[in-house]
């Protein structure tokens, strides 16, 4: 089965890069891989439209390139969403809406294999990335389970109140803070920098290298400094990830669109 780069890359401890697309064009994957400057794409699985075949296509465009795959699920139906990605290539997955140990374990086991070892839910199922029939439920494919990156997003107030019991569950390599989620369930829509949120970013980044938990930032605008970046540096962050391109099509056209604006006026 094919080598997860950044399983690799975590295992090193080498600091990672990815960017998200809210599209699942195959086309836009390439345009990421031929920049050559990222170690994985993610796939906002959540909020975009899909079907199973594009799942695919998705991952058969990744292979194309020296990078590796992940997707982000909605909180329902996340077993099913999860291992029809595993089953399609796409080797990452990114759990949203934790709010509870039990979430926590859940989204372990949805990943690994069923296995007497690995205590996980995930069958020997014919699908492409075993070959559809060449490695299913192999050694290799218990292996590449085991290999498969399982991302939290912390982004609930439950799931601050329970952070140190969620993030003591064996399996969770990675966390990421979401503020949007987080501002919503303290009853601050929008208010992404307000104190608590950030109190709560720092804790979820701080309890996470504390238990050898890889803790990835989102960076929220094609505008941002590298200055702001340090603070999370120092910290120990090593893994960063671009807005999806969306969100920098829609700042770079408002942006030059009001800047040529201002000309013609």
């Amino acid at each position: 089965m094919r080598k997860n780069k950044l399983r690799e890359m975590l295992k090193e401890g080498k600091s990672t890069l990815g960017t998200r697309l809210l599209s699942i064009w195959p086309g836009m994957v390439e345009i990421v891989g031929h920049t050559g400057m990222f170690d994985y794409v993610e796939f906002l699985g959540e909020y975009s439209s899909w079907d199973l075949r594009d799942l695919e296509n998705f991952a058969r465009a990744v292979e194309l390139f020296d990078m590796s795959s992940m997707i982000k699920v909605d909180q329902n139906n996340r077993a099913f969403i999860a291992q029809r990605a595993l089953g399609s290539g796409i080797e990452n997955i990114l759990f949203t809406d934790i709010r509870t140990v039990e979430d926590a374990q859940e989204c372990v086991r949805i990943v690994r294999a069923e296995t007497p070892q690995t205590k996980g839910l995930n069958g020997a199922a014919n699908r492409r990335n075993v070959g559809y029939y060449l490695e299913a439920g192999s050694p290799e494919y218990v292996k590449a389970m085991e290999g498969a990156v399982v991302a939290l997003m912390i982004e609930k107030r439950e799931a601050i109140d329970n952070l140190e019991e969620i993030l003591s569950v064996k399996g969770i390599d990675m966390v990421q803070f979401g503020p949007g989620d987080y501002s919503l369930s303290l009853g601050y829509p929008g208010q992404r920098n307000h104190p608590k949120v950030k109190e709560a970013e720092l804790k979820t980044i701080k309890i996470a290298l504390k238990k050898g938990i890889r803790s990835r930032v989102e960076i929220g605008s094609i505008d941002y400094k590298i200055k702001e970046l340090q603070k999370y540096i120092e910290l120990g962050v090593k893994d960063f990830s671009l807005p999806s391109e969306g969100k920098i099509v829609y700042e770079w056209l408002k942006k030059h669109g009001k800047n040529i604006r201002k000309s013609l006026f």
